[in-house]
């Protein structure tokens, strides 16, 4: 196994999950160099949720937790459709001189999700932007 790429998901909602889900099963089955290593959702009660962290991949309540850890995260994938949350980010990783992740906003998971040959991932209204 190659350079693994490190990914957070943020937002575990309708969206979120969907595509949570299909992505760690195209992780499994074509044996990819990526890892999730956190996630983060308002509902950490939630099946997903829960199978993250039975899975002992850290979940975070709050989306600004997975800045806590640092350069262990290449690819923050913000699902939330806040565009709150993602101004938040962008400032937090700024202020712990984070240069090493990025942030994948939605747009990005649909563009994956064209390549998963799944059908259609869900859409809201809101998108962050």
């Amino acid at each position: 196994m190659g350079h693994v790429v490190k990914v957070a998901l943020l937002g575990l909602g309708e969206v979120g999950e969907t595509f949570a889900e299909h992505f760690l099963e195209k992780i499994q089955e074509e044996r990819a160099s990526v890892e999730i290593v956190a996630v983060a959702n308002r509902d950490l009660e939630s099946p997903v949720a829960l199978g993250f962290i039975h899975s002992k991949v850290p979940a975070f309540k709050d989306a600004m937790g997975v800045v806590t850890l640092g350069a262990k995260v290449d690819i923050i994938f913000d699902l939330t459709g806040d565009p709150e949350v993602r101004r938040k980010l962008r400032i937090a990783l700024q202020e712990s001189h984070n240069r090493h992740t990025v942030i994948a906003p939605e747009v990005v998971a649909h563009l994956l999700w064209n390549f998963f040959g799944e059908g259609e991932l869900p859409r809201r209204r809101r998108t962050g932007y």
